[in-house]
């Protein structure tokens, strides 16, 4: 059986605050991808997840993520019971922000996530 969520905090490169509500034994880490006004982007990340898993994690992954000063709250839950989801890319738009600013990416990242092997010749 997964342990009970655990409550975090972040901080984007706007200074903007994030509240985070994530599996201890499934998340390794949230990035926080935007646009900035020269065209190019800023990734940073959000936050990091310090502990060691100490169990499975179970087949349903639940984060939540909540940023009051931007008017963003949303959640993910998703069943997984062979735990092949190593990673879920959220893509937002921030209400009532200028067009520049209004666009993020959340990169969310499993634990365990495994790096693809190249096909041996």
């Amino acid at each position: 059986m997964a342990r009970h969520n655990r409550d975090a905090r972040g901080e984007d490169q706007r200074g903007r605050l994030y509240d985070i509500s994530y599996q201890p034994d499934w998340l390794k880490q949230i990035k926080v991808t935007r646009d900035l006004e020269s065209g190019r982007q800023s990734t940073k990340t959000l936050f990091r997840n310090q502990t060691r898993a100490e169990q499975a994690p179970g087949s349903r992954v639940r984060t939540r993520v909540s940023s009051p000063e931007q008017k963003l709250d949303f959640a993910i839950e998703l069943d997984d019971p062979q735990g092949v989801v190593t990673r879920v890319i959220i893509e937002a738009a921030v209400p009532g922000a200028s067009p520049s600013a209004a666009r993020l990416v959340l990169s969310i990242d499993d634990r365990n996530a495994r790096r693809a092997r190249r096909p041996r010749r």
